[in-house]
């Protein structure tokens, strides 16, 4: 994994080189970002780029005996600890790392819902326990094959319970030429006694343009297109990546109209519109109420009188603002967001989506046409 592989995150590759020519490699560090933003294949590129024989100001070079190593992940110095799910055959991270391996050579970027996709996980909670953790002191106490450094890279840290203390010594008092690099989303949900160990670098999410330009220029989408699954995605690439696979493009008009069926209490045109939403299938389904939420969140900001921090496309921008004008208030919008949010759970678990779409549908003819806010609404006044 190369610099010039990611996608966005300048400012950040400059931040890492610079440690690296500047011999200021900190041994301990938190890659702290939001899913999406190319933590994990940054720490690749960053391990790399420290092992590699023949390391440009700007990069790796890729070819040398360390690059082609890190490229299949198979290099003897560079250690992976991640979530898995225990089982009578899968007792420590390794156990599992053909299938890590092979999804990082598909695509560095995904989450833990992808990464669970490809494990027998059944029912089991994913976590790093505490066997994993005596692995890692293990291999880490050996000295390096062939690099010049020792990498681990710890993949979402928020899933060490209190057996992830058993690390600490180890990260305090590292073995010579050794370099941890924690990948995480979640600061709060990792150990303090952790955190306070390492030096943290945050990574931000990705400009909604860098992600745009991905989409038209890998995936052939058009302008209007790109700009709506950007705006879905958020800064997440992995969630971008999906919508191109999963969604329907036209999420836009079939949420507006959807709304305005509610405001006309049209209860044929609602009934028709819950087949075809029960037939689109759960990943469509789910897209489909996020970008719901997102736009109405949109629309608020419109309400508040903030129009100039939307990040609408333009046509989806005209949209929100008719709805605006003639059809919501921001308490309203708080309400359908409500609703929205609790069919998303329940898509997730399975929920029947044709009882489902017929009560939020429901909801929004009382909540637009007749007014009427659920009990526990939060208001907002104006």
């Amino acid at each position: 994994m190369q610099f010039k592989e990611i996608i966005g995150q300048e400012a950040i590759k400059q931040q890492l080189i610079q440690t690296v020519v500047e011999n200021r490699v900190s041994h301990a560090q938190l890659f702290l970002s939001t899913s999406g933003s190319g933590a994990l294949p940054l720490a690749i590129a960053y391990a790399q780029y420290i092992n590699c024989l023949e390391k440009t100001d700007t990069d790796s070079c890729g070819t040398c005996a360390s690059c082609r190593k890190y490229s299949r992940y198979i290099h003897p110095d560079l250690h992976f600890s991640y979530p898995f799910f225990a089982s009578k055959d899968v007792k420590l991270a390794t156990d599992v790392l053909g299938q890590w391996r092979k999804m990082l050579l598909k695509d560095p970027y995904f989450d833990l819902d992808i990464w669970r996709s490809q494990l027998l996980a059944e029912n089991k909670q994913a976590n790093i326990n505490i066997a994993e953790c005596h692995d890692i002191i293990k291999k880490l106490s050996y000295k390096a094959f062939e690099g010049e450094t020792k990498v681990l890279i710890l993949w979402l840290p928020e899933f060490l319970d209190k057996e992830g203390n058993a690390l600490l010594k180890i990260i305090e008092e590292p073995p010579m030429n050794t370099l941890f690099l924690l990948v995480a989303n979640n600061q709060e949900q990792i150990l303090s006694t952790l955190l306070s160990r390492t030096q943290i670098v945050k990574i931000p999410k990705l400009p909604h343009a860098t992600i745009e330009n991905y989409l038209m220029e890998n995936h052939g989408l058009s302008a209007q297109q790109a700009q709506e699954y950007s705006f879905l995605a958020d800064g997440n690439l992995i969630d971008a990546k999906l919508l191109v696979e999963n969604t329907q493009n036209d999420h836009a008009e079939k949420f507006a109209g959807w709304l305005r069926m509610g405001y006309s209490n049209k209860g044929l045109d609602l009934l028709a519109f819950v087949d075809q939403a029960a037939s689109w299938g759960r990943e469509n389904q789910k897209n489909f109420l996020k970008y719901g939420i997102s736009f109405l969140r949109e629309c608020s900001i419109i309400l508040s009188g903030a129009e100039e921090l939307v990040k609408l496309p333009p046509r989806a921008l005209e949209t929100a603002k008719k709805l605006s004008a003639n059809v919501l208030d921001i308490n309203m919008a708080a309400a359908i967001i409500a609703e929205l949010e609790a069919a998303h759970y329940h898509i997730e678990r399975n929920a029947n989506p044709k009882i489902l779409f017929l009560d939020v549908s429901l909801q929004l003819v009382k909540i637009i046409k007749f007014k009427t806010l659920p009990k526990g609404t939060q208001y907002i006044y104006n």
